[in-house]
């Protein structure tokens, strides 16, 4: 057996073939009760965590965690999983979802679990972190566009990822994205031709977040994107 095979056998990663995440991980510093709530609630509320019971519902990059929580309300019987590798959104929800005074997870948000680094070492099969958990909803809300033609293969929502997001899906499980950058937005269906997956439909009232309402592309509203895997 040579090396590339040992690194094809599931559950070993090859450490050559190292996850590249673009954009920030840090912002300002972070206050002291953050910093505990990261120091020593985050590990407790990782999705490694999970128990394979009930629903499944993923979001990626959560940024403050609005919508989130706004899941956490609506599925309370289901398992909300926020991916967010900056570390400044990721304080913020902890501090939103606990009490100030004994730093406990509050009752209604009992049900997220934080993965703190980026998405794809939990979805990826060749990752060490791999989650084999299948989502009834994914949600991808105003990830960053890369406008720069330099910067194309930073976009998040390549052909590659979505079909690795096709995966992830229960069979009638779908993929909400939504965007104001129109470009952006033509771009991924032209990514969707090489993928196994359909639009399911593009009506979908306007999702409230903290970047939704920055609109940094200055468009009308956002355009929306609802997937499904063909049968």
């Amino acid at each position: 057996m040579t090396n590339t095979d040992i690194y094809k056998m599931p559950g070993i990663q090859n450490p050559e073939k190292k996850i590249r995440t673009f954009g920030r991980r840090h912002g300002k510093k972070i206050s002291a009760r953050q910093q505990w709530l990261v120091d020593n609630l985050l590990p407790v509320i990782s999705p490694k965590n999970i128990k394979n019971t009930g629903g499944f519902i993923l979001e990626i990059g959560f940024g403050n965690g609005e919508h989130l929580r706004e899941l956490a309300l609506q599925y309370p019987n289901n398992t909300i999983v926020g991916a967010e590798p900056f570390i400044n959104g990721v304080a913020s929800l902890l501090s939103s979802i606990t009490n100030e005074s004994d730093n406990q997870v509050n009752p209604e948000y009992k049900n997220i679990r934080i993965w703190a680094d980026d998405v794809r070492m939990i979805l990826k099969k060749d990752s060490v972190d791999f989650l084999s958990t299948l989502f009834s909803e994914i949600y991808v809300l105003h990830p960053d566009p890369w406008p720069k033609a330099r910067h194309e293969k930073r976009r998040l929502l390549s052909s590659e990822f979505l079909n690795v997001l096709s995966e992830c899906l229960t069979p009638d499980g779908k993929i909400i994205i939504g965007t104001d950058h129109w470009e952006y937005y033509d771009w991924i269906i032209e990514q969707l031709k090489r993928t196994n997956l359909q639009i399911y439909t593009t009506d979908l009232d306007v999702i409230e977040t903290k970047y939704q309402q920055k609109n940094k592309a200055n468009t009308d509203s956002p355009k929306y994107l609802i997937l499904s895997n063909n049968k």
